[in-house]
């Protein structure tokens, strides 16, 4: 079983910035990508922001040039730096991994979500 851990989020206003965190644990072999989605209320969970082991990234048009998304391969970690934070960034936040386990099992893991909230 792979789990990740998420850290960051809270409540910021509108124009600040905020820094998530995501750490995979488990029996892990390789991590293929990972990334951040988010489901905002009545809305359907979209992706944010993804990054492969290779360093390519993919934004979603509505954060491109805002959010930028890093990975540590080696402690198999992800970052999702956002600024210039809007109200329509409110939303829960989740973080994403998908690669091989030790079993030869490919998986999809995701974290169990962080609330962000852009309010003044």
């Amino acid at each position: 079983q792979v789990q990740l851990v998420e850290s960051g989020g809270g409540l910021v206003q509108p124009g600040g910035s905020l820094r998530l965190s995501c750490v995979a644990s488990g029996r892990i072999f390789r991590i293929f990508a990972m990334g951040w989605y988010r489901q905002a209320p009545g809305k359907l969970r979209d992706l944010v922001a993804t990054i492969t082991s290779d360093g390519s990234t993919n934004y979603a048009e509505t954060v491109k040039g805002r959010f930028t998304i890093s990975r540590d391969n080696a402690n198999n970690t992800v970052d999702l730096q956002m600024n210039s934070l809007k109200p329509e960034d409110t939303a829960v936040y989740y973080c994403n991994a998908r690669g091989s386990d030790y079993d030869l099992k490919i998986f999809h893991s995701w974290g169990q979500g962080t609330q962000v909230t852009v309010s003044s």
